[in-house]
C-alpha cells in the first residue's frame, strides 16, 4: 500500500510539473515565436488594427455555441509593435463597440507577454471596449492597416461590403498605406476590387490559416476558411507546415509590396514588423 501511495503522489508530481511547463513546451514547439528580425520606427504615423465583432462559434443561422472572437495575440502583438515603433494606433471592428476576445486565447497556455501587457493597459483596453466602427473611418488617413484574425473573423470580415470597399479605397489612396492581415483576418481582403472590377488580390502571393490547421483543430463549422477563400479569389496561396500546423508560421510580402499577410496566430509579430519594414524600405513615413 505504501508503494502505491508513493507511486500515486509521484505521478501527481509529474503531472503538476507537466502542466506548469506546458506553455514553455508549446512555445519551444513553435507557438507564438519571438521575433528575431530587424526593427524600424515610424514616429507619429498612424496605424489601424481591425477585428471581428462576432462572438459565437456556431453554424450559420445559429446563435448558441462556444464563445469566440479575435485571438488575443493577433490583436495585441501588432498593436504593440506599432505602438512601440512610435505610431499612433486606433482599434476598429466591423460593428464597433466592445470587441469579443476568444476566451481560450487568454488561457495560461496561450497567453503571451503582449497579452499580459494588454490586461494591465487601461488605454488599450478602453480602445478594445469602445472600438471604432469601420464605416466611420477613412482608411486613407492611415499609413498601416492591419486585419486581425480569430474564428470570429470567419463570420464577418469576408461578408462586409463596407470593409471590402474601404480596402479598395486604401489601396488607391495617395498615401498608399501598407495593408496587412493574419490568419482569418485575410478574409477581409477577398472581396476588394480594382478599378476594373477584378478582385484586387488575384495573382498576388498571400497566406492565411491553412485548411490543414482547421481540420487538425476540428473547427470546420465556420462559414469561410482562409486558404480556400484566398484560392477562390485567385491569390497565389502559400504556407508552411508542421506536424501540426498550429506550430507553423509563414509571412508573405506580395511582389508589389502593398500587402503583407501572416499564416496564423504565430505570425502576428513578424507580419507587423514586416509591414513597418516595407514602409521603411519604400522611404515612406520616415522623418
Amino acid at each position: 500500500m505504501k508503494k502505491l501511495i508513493i507511486g500515486f503522489f509521484g505521478l501527481m508530481l509529474l503531472a503538476g510539473i507537466f502542466v506548469l511547463t506546458l506553455p514553455t513546451i508549446l512555445h519551444k514547439a513553435g507557438l507564438h515565436p519571438e521575433y528575431q528580425g530587424p526593427k524600424v520606427a515610424l514616429p507619429a504615423r498612424r496605424a489601424l488594427v481591425i477585428t471581428t465583432s462576432h462572438n459565437v462559434l456556431a453554424a450559420i443561422g445559429e446563435t448558441e455555441g462556444p464563445a469566440t472572437g479575435v485571438v488575443a495575440s493577433e490583436l495585441t502583438h501588432p498593436y504593440y509593435v506599432f505602438l512601440d515603433g512610435g505610431m499612433l494606433v486606433d482599434v476598429a471592428s466591423i460593428k464597433g463597440g466592445e470587441i469579443p476576445i476568444a476566451p481560450d486565447s487568454l488561457s495560461r497556455i496561450s497567453v503571451t507577454p503582449e497579452t499580459r501587457r494588454f490586461l494591465k493597459d487601461s488605454i488599450f483596453k478602453a480602445k478594445v471596449n469602445n472600438s471604432i466602427k469601420v464605416d466611420a473611418i477613412d482608411f486613407s488617413d492611415y499609413d498601416i492597416i492591419f486585419l486581425a484574425g480569430g474564428w470570429g473573423a470567419a463570420y464577418d470580415l469576408g461578408y462586409s461590403p463596407v470593409l471590402a470597399e474601404k480596402i479598395t479605397d486604401a489601396y488607391y489612396a495617395d498615401g498608399k498605406p501598407i495593408i496587412g492581415a493574419v490568419c482569418h483576418g485575410v478574409l477581409g481582403l477577398i472581396n476588394a476590387q480594382d478599378r476594373d472590377g477584378n478582385l484586387l488580390i488575384a495573382g498576388r502571393r498571400m497566406t492565411g490559416v491553412s485548411d490543414k490547421q482547421i481540420k487538425e483543430l476540428k473547427i470546420e463549422i465556420t462559414p469561410q476558411h482562409p486558404e480556400t477563400e484566398l484560392r477562390k479569389a485567385g491569390a497565389l496561396y502559400e504556407s508552411q507546415t508542421a506536424f501540426r500546423d498550429m506550430f507553423a508560421t509563414h509571412v508573405v510580402v506580395d511582389n508589389e509590396q502593398r500587402f503583407v499577410t501572416g499564416q496564423n496566430q504565430n505570425s502576428g509579430l513578424e507580419t507587423a514588423h514586416q509591414m513597418m519594414l516595407v514602409a521603411a524600405r519604400r522611404g515612406k513615413n520616415i522623418e
